[in-house]
């Protein structure tokens, strides 16, 4: 168990787990990008644990770029996306590639979806390591998942709880009180 300021979080998916599913979801990318020389554009805070990892496993050639969004607060999503850091990158006729962490309500990935087509690009796909179906409140397609999961709240390898927790190596759950 890992205590993250006032809460109680246990073990969910393990390191060897995660870099496992990490390392097939580059291969995938490999095979699927081949010759496109894509732009993984990495959501920070989040995704750099991830990224870092997914990037190490990827074999063509392909960019890497990173955009700050924000909508949680604590353990709970606002539903208020704001851009903090923006692109630089000029994407049109680019493959892209999100990489996020976790889509949860979908309201992060829909506003930066939105203003990353505007742009232009060859095209866009998304890549999250965790995926929470129950939680959409917006149509979204998820095109790679690392991991399907419940409508929990998850610290851990990038994911924080009132900015703490990036730093663990595996994904913790937050213990239910009885």
């Amino acid at each position: 168990m890992k205590q993250i300021k006032d809460k109680n979080f246990i073990p969910f998916i393990e390191s060897p787990t995660l870099q496992a599913r990490v390392r097939e979801l580059g291969q995938q990318l490999n095979k699927d990008y081949s010759g496109k020389n894509p732009l993984l554009i990495g959501v920070l805070n989040g995704s750099f644990m991830f990224i870092g990892d997914l990037f190490k496993s990827i074999e063509i050639e392909c960019e890497v770029t990173f955009i700050r969004v924000a909508s949680y607060h604590n353990t709970e999503s606002t539903g208020q996306v704001k851009q903090i850091l923006g692109l630089k990158e000029d994407i049109k006729n680019r493959h892209i590639i999100i990489v996020e962490d976790i889509v949860d309500t979908g309201m992060t990935m829909q506003e930066v979806l939105g203003q990353l087509a505007s742009q232009k690009p060859a095209s866009i796909k998304i890549l999250t390591l965790l995926y929470k179906p129950e939680a959409l409140k917006v149509p979204l397609k998820v095109d790679y998942i690392g991991f399907e999961i419940e409508t929990k709240f998850v610290v851990g390898y990038g994911l924080d709880y009132d900015g703490m927790g990036r730093n663990l190596d595996a994904i913790y759950v937050l213990k239910q009180e009885s």
